[in-house]
């Protein structure tokens, strides 16, 4: 099989996978968690929320990253960062990379882990600790483990990835972002393999107070499981989450050289602004449409090829009614054949770490020829109609292209076009 496409282009494939979520702490869980239509969602426990409205989250708990950070470093070490090296642990160890990389080898893996936040934890923690003791009481660590780039250099220096390394920051679409521009950069010949993905920490009384006062979350306090609703009609805003995801991408050949096991292709990425406002998606979803159609242009296919759509679907009112008038636009009359799937009605909104979790979710329904399900669906939006939201129980079939769909504040987008990977 040739390692370039048509247009005489590096192919790319994924070869390891790592996830982190409220459903589980490695990809198998949190998979068969998303198959069940398990959702995460419980009344926060990581702080008291009796002072905010939105008073749950999907977190990850009973977290132990010993088997991968020593424990000393653990303190130096802010939670998304800590999540992003135990990501990358499980991914290059399913792509059958060492412990550490050295040698040629390492000159041609990077990393681009990015994240929405960083350490908002750890910032806000010292700022209220030196507002109560004052600034000679800073933790040494409080920079490094704040700030944002940290965790894509934390997993090069854990793992010797002498390449290409730098963390995307796009608010709720960096984790796709940084897939993609980890594709791009395999593409032109820059790296040869790239871990790529986004990892978020961000349940914090002040980000939850923060997203609060802009109406933005869920206050269905009384029954969490249910709060995260996507394309349902009595979403009232999502449910915050945490977690991570990572790709190994690699190019083509260099994985059949090794004997590593490709686990789907990556053949389109589409990245667009709306240039509207700093919250609201662009009237129509026209952003988001424009990303799918990119994405699809570089892949080479059409919309009618497609089997599944990973919605970005948060579960609020506008930017759920946009996304569908997009895809209803992107699919046309192939819409009811594609099977859509709003994975954050189960994970909650794990803001820069969404768009990785939900492209390995979409590698596994690849490999499995399953969909998971759209949960607490009672009364679908009315621009459902014509499209199959997969409500409420996961669908077997077989996926042979999907789609990932990724936005962020500020009106930024990204898509990704996924392939099963036939030898």
């Amino acid at each position: 099989m040739s390692a370039r496409n048509g247009n005489g282009v590096r192919r790319v494939v994924v070869t390891g996978l790592g996830a982190v979520s409220a459903l589980g702490q490695d990809v198998d869980s949190t998979w068969d968690g998303l198959l069940a239509g398990k959702s995460g969602v419980r009344t926060i426990e990581s702080f008291d929320p009796s002072r905010v409205a939105s008073k749950i989250a999907a977190e990850v708990r009973d977290f132990d990253p010993s088997a991968v950070i020593d424990r000393k470093e653990m303190r130096r070490m802010d939670r998304y960062i800590q999540f992003g090296l135990v990501v990358a642990r499980q991914a290059l160890d399913q792509a059958g990379l060492p412990g550490r990389i050295d040698g040629p080898l390492a000159e041609r893996t990077g990393v681009y882990l990015g994240s929405g936040l960083g350490g908002v934890s750890t910032l806000f923690d010292n700022v209220l600790l030196m507002a109560d003791r004052g600034p000679d009481r800073i933790s040494p660590f409080f920079v490094p483990m704040g700030i944002a780039n940290v965790g894509s250099g934390q997993v090069a220096i854990a793992f010797g990835m002498l390449g290409p390394n730098f963390a995307i920051v796009s608010a709720c679409a960096t984790g796709a972002h940084a897939i993609g521009e980890a594709w791009e950069t395999i593409r032109r010949d820059d790296a040869d393999i790239m871990l790529a993905g986004g990892s978020e920490a961000a349940i914090h009384e002040a980000v939850v107070g923060g997203f609060s006062s802009m109406k933005a979350l869920s206050t269905r306090n009384d029954d969490p499981e249910a709060a995260s609703r996507p394309f349902d009609e009595a979403r009232d805003g999502f449910v915050i989450g945490e977690g991570a995801g990572m790709l190994v991408l690699e190019e083509l050949s260099h994985a059949e050289k090794r004997g590593a096991e490709p686990l789907a292709e990556l053949v389109g990425y589409g990245a667009t602004a709306d240039a509207s406002h700093i919250t609201l998606p662009a009237p129509g979803g026209v952003g988001a449409l424009r990303a799918g159609r990119r994405a699809l242009e570089k892949a080479g296919m059409d919309a009618a090829e497609l089997d599944h759509v990973n919605a970005h679907a948060t579960s609020t009112p506008e930017g759920d009614s946009a996304e569908l008038l997009a895809l209803a636009s992107l699919l046309g009359e192939h819409g009811p054949a594609v099977s859509i799937s709003a994975q954050k009605s189960m994970l909650g909104h794990t803001l820069g770490a969404a768009g990785a979790l939900e492209s390995v979710a979409i590698v596994q329904s690849i490999r499995e020829g399953a969909v998971p399900p759209t949960i607490n669906i009672e009364n679908p939006d009315p621009n459902v109609d014509g499209l199959d939201i997969t409500p409420n129980v996961a669908t077997r079939r077989p996926v042979a292209t999907a789609l990932n769909n990724s936005f962020g504040f500020g009106g930024q987008n990204a898509a990704l076009v996924f392939k099963r990977w036939d030898g």
